[in-house]
């Protein structure tokens, strides 16, 4: 069902936070295409807007030493821990404007109209927007999210953009001290709960007919570069029978990747979003192809056991066609559980604004994959039109953004901490 029942919010929250969904996409590298990178021009104006926003909001507002925005809005006496609610405000390129802004501004707006009621909760709110969770310029995802948790990898510093320079430069330019990110750290007895709202990224909301979702998990990944060396050789005399063509064992290897995830494997998914032949030529055999693997599912010990499984389909598909072998893991996330206790009172929520309460898991990674190491977290998905993100056409309509805000809010309004 879909009911529309009036909620704890003292005005409709969906309109300010669409207009401010669109003030906040027009900062961007260019006009015709949505991108605002880490630590660039156009990162430094979004979080100018994103604190005069919060401090309208009745927070305090700065920037800490990794870049993130925080704001804090006071419980019933100063100096309360928080529950802490936001998202990311960074993009990929040629983004959508809703991936990332949309949990942050419905967290500072839900605080605004607690501010506009002179409404004090006995624990403090704070929101942040965090700097880097895309890993665009300097392919290390959840910067942001790190720092916070204290788990930031300060050999990232010396990691260089297309440009060559160094995250520790950046940092300096924007006007960051890179000697002090441990700073922005955060104690755990200071963090209630870590609460973000999302978009889904996923069409499951939509064929559900459900503005919103709570969320069960947040699922771990594990991606793999592989490597097929063959043998280069001319495409008019080396006949099929004898040839070591390594771009006919990749493309084995990806359908066999792509046949196996497609078997009812709780939710599994692998892709190859990326491949490389080598040399390249219309008339020359390929003798050596890169591609990328990426398996998510929401249990550790399938994607697991799913990783070796495609491993071992690889090895024979080489072995049969005379191909040799690199195979390495370059990133691995474990699997990040919604604690019950504040899914739960997310899912009270979802009832209490009269929607069905509907159970799913993120396939996409999220700032929670950091903040669990201090706090306990939980997610709140909004439905996108067509499943469609970090694209262009990624739309929320406005009465699911109302609907989400209302969630939270009163998620806000009627929270309690573990006991």
């Amino acid at each position: 069902m879909e009911a529309k029942v009036a909620g704890s919010a003292s005005m409709s929250l969906g309109d300010e936070i669409v207009r401010r969904i669109n003030a906040l996409a027009a900062i961007s590298e260019t006009s015709e295409h949505l991108t605002r990178i880490f630590l660039t021009p156009e990162h430094r104006a979004a979080a100018d807007l994103l604190m005069t926003w919060m401090r309208e909001a009745g927070m305090q507002a700065h920037l800490d030493a990794i870049g993130n925005v925080c704001g804090r809005y006071e419980g019933e006496r100063p100096g309360l821990p928080c529950l802490m609610l936001g998202s990311h405000y960074d993009t990929v390129r040629d983004a959508g404007r809703w991936d990332g802004p949309l949990g942050l501004i419905t967290a500072i707006s839900c605080v605004g109209d607690l501010n506009r009621r002179g409404r004090r909760l006995p624990f403090a709110i704070e929101v942040t927007g965090f700097a880097d969770e895309e890993g665009v310029r300097f392919a290390s995802t959840l910067l942001g999210s790190r720092a916070i948790a204290g788990t930031f990898d300060e050999s990232a510093l010396g990691s260089r953009d297309r440009a060559g320079t160094t995250m520790r430069q950046a940092l300096t330019l924007f006007g960051l001290d890179p000697d002090h990110i441990g700073a922005a750290a955060r104690a755990p007895g200071e963090l209630l709960a870590y609460v973000e709202l999302h978009i889904e990224q996923g069409p499951v909301l939509e064929a559900e007919k459900l503005p919103v979702g709570v969320v069960t998990a947040i699922s771990g990944a594990t991606r793999l570069a592989v490597e097929l060396r063959g043998m280069a050789g001319h495409a008019g005399t080396v006949p099929m029978a004898l040839r070591r063509d390594a771009l006919a064992g990749a493309a084995e290897c990806i359908v066999a990747i792509e046949e196996f995830c497609c078997t009812d494997r709780d939710g599994l998914v692998g892709t190859v979003g990326y491949i490389n032949a080598m040399p390249g030529a219309t008339n020359v055999i390929p003798g050596m192809v890169s591609f990328t693997i990426d398996i998510r599912t929401a249990k550790d010990s399938y994607r697991k056991l799913a990783v070796a499984d495609i491993v071992r389909q690889i090895e024979e598909i080489v072995k049969r066609r005379n191909l040799k072998l690199d195979i390495n893991v370059t990133h691995e996330n474990r699997t990040v559980p919604c604690a019950p206790w504040l899914k739960q009172q997310v899912a009270d929520a979802v009832a209490a604004e009269g929607f069905h309460v509907f159970e799913l898991p993120s396939g996409a990674g999220h700032d929670g994959m950091a903040m669990i190491d201090i706090a306990d977290v939980a997610m709140l998905f909004v439905r996108c039109r067509g499943g469609v993100s970090h694209h262009p056409d990624e739309h929320v309509e406005d009465a699911d953004a109302d609907a989400g805000a209302r969630v939270l809010l009163r998620l806000i309004e009627n929270f309690k901490p573990k006991a």
